[in-house]
């Protein structure tokens, strides 16, 4: 798949994916095998490993005991039924953390959106409306704590000057460097899952 800005040619985006080939070839062949959604696979969830657990005798219904997923119904409704319940997951863990940071900063959200973007883990518009990617689900939980205080330093700066760095490091629980790290050298991992 290929996405170009709105305005540009479709010839224009294609000769550039073309003369870009060898790039966009190097890039893919580091992306990490996909893990797709099935009995048997395992995932982390918020950091810690986790096995899916196919419970085709259930009806409909997913649920978490130890360090096993169990996903209930048919099969082929496995992979949705995933998604939707670590989709669920990650809202609960998530909208607690985002209030809670903004009321630190005395601002309030608009909305939170959870999304599956694929080139941004979370981000902030100017009307206060927040998104954050499903797969964070995957990431040990200081680093959604990071992003989480990242989006909602931009409710006071939107940009990423020296202020906006300083409110981001105090809104944190750990230090930034540990988690940015982690993201620089496993975000695609996070891609790889249920596709």
């Amino acid at each position: 798949m290929l996405t170009a800005p709105l305005r540009m040619s479709r010839a224009i985006a294609v000769g550039f994916a073309e003369t870009q080939a060898g790039w966009i070839a190097a890039r893919l062949k580091r992306l990490p095998m996909r893990q797709p959604f099935v009995d048997g696979a395992e995932l982390p969830l918020f950091g810690e490993p986790h096995s899916i657990r196919h419970r085709p005798e259930m009806r409909g219904t997913v649920w978490r005991e130890g360090g096993e997923i169990h996903v209930a119904g048919r099969p082929e409704h496995l992979p949705r039924r995933l998604r939707d319940w670590l989709t669920a997951e990650m809202r609960q863990r998530l909208l607690p953390l985002v209030h809670a940071k903004a009321a630190r900063v005395d601002r309030s959200v608009k909305r939170i959106n959870v999304r599956d973007s694929r080139s941004r883990w979370g981000s902030c518009g100017p009307d206060a409306t927040m998104s954050f990617s499903w797969r964070l689900v995957f990431a040990p939980p200081e680093v959604l704590d990071y992003l989480v205080a990242h989006e909602v330093a931009h409710l006071v700066h939107l940009n990423h000057g020296p202020r906006f760095w300083a409110l981001a490091r105090t809104l944190c629980e750990n230090p930034i460097e540990g988690p940015q790290a982690w993201l620089k050298k496993n975000g695609e991992t996070l891609l790889q899952y249920g596709v």
